[in-house]
């Protein structure tokens, strides 16, 4: 439990660096953008992240490289995965599901850019 205790901490701190990013930036530029800017502030927070982190699936047994990758795993706990897209579809909570299914993490952030205010571009999801 202390894990998610942990994880719900940072994930507070990763949408008020969110918040900052798209407070300075607005909607309308690429994921990667924000990408780069989120991962700066990050490092400003000395919130400890790494980015575009391999995840290999595990298949009857054999890990295969499939070429996935998460935009950010903070903390070895959190996967936050970046869009700047129109609207937030459910494949894209399917995919970030997913990602905490192989990677066994219990809680992820899906943040799209591409919104007037951010908050309503931000899903929290929880695994299990």
């Amino acid at each position: 439990m202390e894990d998610h205790a942990r994880a719900d901490a940072l994930s507070k701190q990763l949408i008020g660096a969110a918040i900052e990013v798209h407070r300075a930036l607005g909607p309308g530029l690429l994921e990667s953008a924000y990408e780069a800017c989120l991962c700066h502030e990050l490092k400003l927070r000395s919130i400890p992240f790494e980015r575009q982190v391999a995840l290999p699936v595990i298949y009857k047994g054999t890990m295969l490289d499939c070429g996935y990758r998460l935009d950010l795993l903070v903390g070895n706990l959190v996967i936050v995965e970046l869009k700047a897209i129109d609207e937030l579809e459910p494949i894209h909570e399917a995919q970030l599901l997913t990602y905490l299914r192989l990677k066994k993490l219990w809680l992820g952030l899906l943040i799209n850019f591409n919104v007037p205010v951010l908050k309503q571009g931000i899903k929290r999801l929880v695994n299990g």
